[in-house]
């Protein structure tokens, strides 16, 4: 199937940590372990963004950059609205 071994670099394994982290905040949502507006699933779904957005820049791809970009601008947005509800 591979003609050769696949050589994997620091950012590689960075990008992975950060699919790793969003997909298990995704599943802890649905699992009903977190909650939506909630910090935790917010900071591991902006951490996991940024990860992913650290090994583009080793290997770029533009849709996966923009849609890691904009995943973690929502995230931030997130986390300043509760925030702020938290203290109204």
């Amino acid at each position: 199937m591979f003609a050769g071994s696949i050589a994997l670099h620091w950012y590689d394994f960075c990008g992975l940590l950060g699919v790793m982290a969003t997909l298990f905040a995704f599943f802890l949502l649905q699992d009903g372990r977190l909650k939506g507006d909630g910090l935790p699933y917010q900071l591991l779904n902006a951490g996991g963004a940024l990860a992913v957005l650290v090994s583009l820049m080793f290997a770029f791809n533009l849709s996966a950059f923009v849609l890691e970009g904009l995943w973690m601008i929502v995230s931030v947005y997130g986390i300043v609205k509760s925030r702020k509800r938290r203290r109204g």
